[in-house]
């Protein structure tokens, strides 16, 4: 059984953290970003250079994770795969408007949350709670947590670390960072009920008759042979290998990593939603999804792995939600007892990647908003005017942060721009400026990532898609 934590070095990549020594190829050395806004003509007046992931063929555990990724019959249903939900067409998301996706044994029992992007996972740290170390992918140590008073420090743009006082959790996959490495990702929708809802001694026997399975045998040697358990992580640890060995996973090629090279030209649109996206007092949208490159050369990610309570509103498409007394707390609840001991996060949700955001449906842990302009309104005017996102309570009162239990409502983000709003107040961005970011974040989509599914598997004879049939 093997495990994947920290993967740069076997993508080329180096991580160093903070101290960030001399690197082996060149990087740009910081630059001010006053200086270095874009031009008029939307030029890079500062290009830079960027370590990307090596290219290289497949390893062979990789090459038998791809099989595994497209392998339908691992399911409960047989008929679904990693890719039904995971969609290569949409960059490793999902496809379509639905808030989640039906799965299990039937094809009809609703997922719990909104099925997240597969790329750009490859410099996640593992989960834990310690001091915001800014834009730094080496995870911090884990110390006492407080389980009252969430003492949350803002967040701004202009300065990503002047949180760094205080203690937030950070990392770990999953809206919730409940798992810290690829192989325990990729069982967690293989053996969910509502998901692939498949079990043990189902993924053993498929293992056992599959056309890869000679191949997952030589790798996995006498062990693998004996020891049911352990050729089923062999598997597992083979689907991580595909998702951090192929390029497409993690390809750096959209016009906004063009443009960061001196390569491309924003138009003025886009130009102006880029100065809004990092405007303190505008969008501050960089303060959480950072968007410079790493002082030791890696490009940006456009997320910095922590947590945040929004208050997004309840999404009554989820049957679950119509249970009163059901909620979903995320961080919290991925911690045993948690919603004592770790009180001061509950209602927090992981900061997913903006790269490739433009192509989604679906936005929020819940899956509640449909469209990039809805979720620019509710950071906008959420609390200027809760009635377009929030119902009303019997007595007329609009029931705001209406999926949050009102003893964890003190995590919710009120301190930071454009959250910070007060009633009565303009909003912090207008219709207009919020199209432009919306123009900018359309730059963040790759270029050329799969546009057709994949060929047929040879060895399994399967694309992987879902098959109602």
């Amino acid at each position: 059984m093997r495990t994947i934590r920290c993967v740069s070095a076997v993508l080329g990549m180096t991580v160093l953290g903070a101290g960030c020594e001399a690197q082996s190829s060149p990087v740009s050395p910081p630059v001010s970003q006053d200086v270095c806004d874009p031009a008029s003509d939307g030029r890079n007046p500062c290009p830079q250079n960027f370590h990307r992931p090596r290219q290289a063929p497949l390893s062979q555990m990789a090459q038998i994770g791809r099989m595994l990724f497209y392998d339908r019959a691992l399911s409960g249903s047989g008929k679904l795969s990693c890719a039904s939900c995971h969609d290569p067409e949409n960059h490793y998301g999902p496809t379509g408007n639905a808030s989640v996706f039906e799965g299990g044994a039937d094809l009809h029992r609703q997922g719990r949350r909104a099925i997240p992007t597969l790329t750009y996972l490859e410099r996640m740290p593992p989960f834990s709670i310690g001091p915001d170390l800014g834009n730094d992918d080496v995870a911090p140590r884990v110390i006492a947590v407080p389980n009252t008073g969430n003492q949350r420090g803002s967040k701004s743009a202009a300065d990503t670390a002047s949180s760094a006082a205080h203690i937030v959790p950070q990392g770990g996959f999953f809206w919730d960072g409940r798992a810290d490495t690829f192989q325990q990702q990729a069982g967690g929708p293989l053996f969910d009920p509502d998901e692939m809802a498949s079990t043990p001694e189902r993924v053993t026997a498929r293992l056992n008759t599959a056309p890869y399975r000679a191949a997952l045998l030589a790798l996995a040697g006498a062990r693998g042979e004996k020891d049911p358990a352990f050729l089923r992580e062999e598997a597992l640890f083979a689907i991580g290998r595909y998702e951090l060995e192929d390029r497409h996973f993690h390809e750096y090629s959209s016009r906004f990593d063009a443009w960061l090279e001196g390569k491309a030209r924003f138009t003025p649109l886009e130009r102006e939603g880029y100065l809004l996206f990092n405007d303190p007092q505008k969008g501050n949208c960089a303060a959480c999804h950072l968007d410079h490159i790493t002082c030791d050369g890696l490009p940006p990610l456009f997320t910095d792995h922590q947590y945040e309570a929004l208050g997004a509103p309840r999404n009554m498409a989820i049957s679950r939600n119509a249970v009163a007394s059901y909620y979903d707390l995320g961080v919290c609840d991925a911690q045993s007892d948690g919603r004592k001991a770790f009180a001061a996060y509950c209602g927090m949700f992981v900061t997913p990647t903006l790269r490739n955001v433009a192509t989604r449906r679906v936005f929020f842990h819940n899956g509640v908003f449909h469209t990039l302009e809805a979720v620019l309104d509710f950071y906008a005017v959420r609390n200027l005017q809760p009635e377009k996102f929030y119902p009303r309570r019997p007595d007329g009162e609009i029931d705001i942060y209406n999926d949050i239990p009102e003893q964890y409502r003190s995590n919710i983000d009120t301190i930071d721009a454009p959250f910070d709003c007060k009633a009565g107040e303009s909003p912090a961005l207008t219709e207009s400026e919020r199209q432009a970011i919306i123009a900018f974040l359309g730059t963040l989509t790759d270029t050329d990532a799969p546009v057709v599914a994949p060929v047929v598997d040879t060895a399994t004879g399967q694309t992987g898609k879902r098959q109602d049939g």
